[in-house]
């Protein structure tokens, strides 16, 4: 099995290098490494070039202006040629040099998408956890559950059968995008109870408040965009999870260091 990893990237160059050696680092070798950089000026294009040799072919990249991050995500899909595709964001990085190589064990032919656990970490320690996001087994998009989009691998035939990104959601795409595969179209699922990435606070839904509340009504957006009847109460059973989520890492962990 072939595993397709996206990197999207712009003046990146503070985390792209963290993001490529956890790449680099998986014992799982059948990949295809992949990053799309919107035309970056600072330094990023240079570490993906001093990079490049150490993946040995297996790593591809391009350098160009793009209409955004989703925009960037599609350009990713239509590049992939392997079997199951996910994304690295340039500022995560993978929680251990095993997670590709355990993801590809997962998949069987019953699963058509994979999910699993991230870590929050502080912006400036990948070290410092912030929070653990515990994933399930699945439960209804309409009672606040979601995957983790960051451990979220799914097979390509599943973006060539449902479509990729929804690019007029300027936030939150990720959320309507399996909305769309695992709510509406049913495609078949396995959550793997390990953690797979470590997600730097600041990303593009969780940067401010003011992002927060568009990406809250973003998600409204596409329950309706996909004919998804959702309660007035979805907010709070959109909180709900995450507050057992903080509750379960607070009370089952006992350091706060990786």
């Amino acid at each position: 099995m072939i595993v397709s990893i996206i990197t999207i990237a712009f003046n990146s160059a503070q985390t792209i290098r963290d993001t490529l050696t956890s790449v680099l680092s998986q014992s799982y070798s059948n990949i295809e490494y992949i990053i799309i950089d919107g035309a970056s000026n600072d330094a990023t294009v240079r570490i993906v070039k001093e990079y490049e040799p150490m993946f040995n072919g297996r790593l591809k990249w391009v350098s160009e202006p793009d209409k955004g991050l989703y925009d960037a995500m599609n350009k990713g899909i239509k590049m992939a040629t392997g079997d199951v595709i996910g994304i690295l964001n340039s500022d995560d990085l993978f929680y251990d040099s095993n997670v590709l190589r355990d993801i590809a064990l997962a998949f069987d032919e019953n699963t058509d998408a994979l999910f699993g656990n991230l870590y929050f970490v502080k912006s400036d320690d990948v070290h410092c956890i912030v929070r653990a996001w515990k994933g399930s087994t699945y439960s209804s998009f309409k009672k606040g559950w979601h995957p983790a989009h960051p451990t979220f691998y799914v097979r390509r035939e599943v973006y060539e059968k449902y479509g990729g990104f929804d690019t007029s959601f300027d936030v939150s795409a990720d959320f309507e995008l399996m909305l769309r595969f695992v709510e509406k179209n049913r495609i078949r699922t396995k959550y793997l109870d390990r953690y797979m990435v470590k997600m730097r606070m600041g990303g593009e839904s969780t940067r401010n408040i003011a992002n927060i509340i568009k990406g809250n009504r973003n998600i409204i957006r596409a329950f309706r965009k996909n004919d998804i009847q959702v309660s007035w109460a979805y907010p709070i059973y959109r909180l709900f999870p995450k507050v057992v989520s903080l509750l379960r890492y607070k009370l089952g962990l006992k350091s706060a260091n990786l």
